[in-house]
């Protein structure tokens, strides 16, 4: 990781400590203005690494050691005088040359005033680089250090972890299409109540993120509910019908399409534009009415070679209930889990799920544990066949 002297830096501490709760190794290498910002001994003591400088350039060749060790090279924040630089080969301080000796992905994230940014030299110098294979995150808009407001803000470290995670990854899902739906749907009765269920979404994220992690473009429909969606599309529905029509608006575009969401099966036959009163009423009867089955309606219209994945929460007969749905949806793979088993289901981190193929040469697998590790292990099955 370089650091550059911008103000931005004041995040680089946050960053390290999640780089190490990763168990991911950090070799640090400050500039020397990046030490106006940031202490080589706060970042010392949350890598607990040695952080590289200036002063340890040319006696033992570090810059060459250090971009054979690393996997990945970044550099946060990256100020324009670096870009600049980078750009046009110049070596002339352990960051720099690091750079230029590096040979793993590099992930660039300038940060700077917003001006600064928008100034042809600086986006020349960043077109060198795109050129060049290098990945540049284009920094958030916001208010700045100076007390303006624009394009210059560094991403947050989470979201740097992402870039990092994604850039670890073998991309063996490059160049593919992923449509997920995640999260419940509401569906209400008045204007102040809604029919719903406890999904968080956690499933149907992890499943996203693991292909964008693995160079698939991914587009999350979501329901209610907050998902981190760096670097994906999100398009938020509330209802079971939003969602059908979100699916059915970008199904062309998909060449896997996960139905990870735990869609209402049912709403009010008929909503009532004011709000129900109590009042006068010891009891109150809402007629429902069936939801469409948005994987039934997708199955029934998905083009040759696209992949639908459906997913199965159930109580009981899990497996039989599961295979059921297979058929009738004309899914390709269904993901079966019993939602009333401990540490399973709706709102844990974790879950155990039964892979179940359409084609039944294949053998049906179990997967347990944290749920973006088996979101990871599905996709590998699923990418294998």
């Amino acid at each position: 990781m370089g650091v550059t002297g911008g103000i931005a830096a004041y995040k680089i501490p946050s960053l390290v400590r999640l780089i190490k709760k990763s168990n991911c190794e950090t070799e640090i290498i400050l500039t020397g203005s990046a030490e106006n910002f940031v202490t080589r001994m706060t970042l010392e003591t949350l890598s607990g690494k040695k952080v590289w400088t200036d002063d340890d350039f040319g006696s033992s060749i570090p810059h060459i050691k250090l971009s054979q060790w690393a996997d990945v090279l970044v550099i946060a924040p990256c100020t324009a005088n670096t870009l600049a630089k980078i750009s046009h080969g110049i070596a002339d301080n352990l960051l720099t040359s690091a750079m230029i000796a590096s040979d793993c992905p590099v992930l660039i994230f300038p940060a700077m005033n917003e001006k600064m940014y928008g100034n042809p030299a600086t986006q020349e110098n960043i077109n060198i680089l795109k050129s060049r294979g290098v990945k540049i995150v284009e920094p958030s808009d916001g208010e700045l250090a100076c007390g303006d407001s624009g394009k210059g803000r560094m991403p947050e470290p989470h979201d740097i972890m992402h870039e990092i995670f994604r850039a670890l990854c073998v991309h063996d899902m490059a160049g593919k299409n992923v449509l997920v739906t995640a999260g419940p749907t509401h569906e209400y009765i008045d204007p102040v109540r809604f029919i719903s269920n406890p999904s968080t979404g956690k499933m149907g994220s992890s499943m996203a993120r693991s292909a964008w992690y693995r160079g698939a473009n991914v587009k999350v429909i979501a329901g209610p509910v907050e998902i981190d969606g760096w670097g994906m599309e999100f398009i938020h529905v509330k209802s079971a019908v939003e969602m059908l029509n979100a699916v059915k608006n970008n199904l062309s575009w998909a060449d896997y399409v996960v139905k990870a969401a735990a869609v209402g099966d049912y709403k009010a036959k008929e909503f009532s534009p004011v709000k129900l009163k109590r009042e006068g009423k010891d009891s109150i009867t809402i007629e429902l009415v069936q939801n469409p089955d948005i994987a039934a309606e997708i199955g029934r219209v998905k083009r040759e070679g696209q992949i639908l994945i459906g997913f199965a929460a159930e109580t009981d007969n899990v497996s039989e209930n599961a295979r059921s749905k297979i058929i009738r949806k004309n899914l390709d793979y269904i993901l079966a889990n019993d939602v009333s088993a401990e540490g399973s289901g709706f709102a844990y981190d974790t879950n155990t799920l039964r892979l179940i193929p359409r084609n039944e040469s294949e053998t049906e697998q179990v997967f347990t544990g944290l749920k973006e590790d088996i979101s990871f292990d599905v996709w590998s099955r699923i990418i294998a066949g």
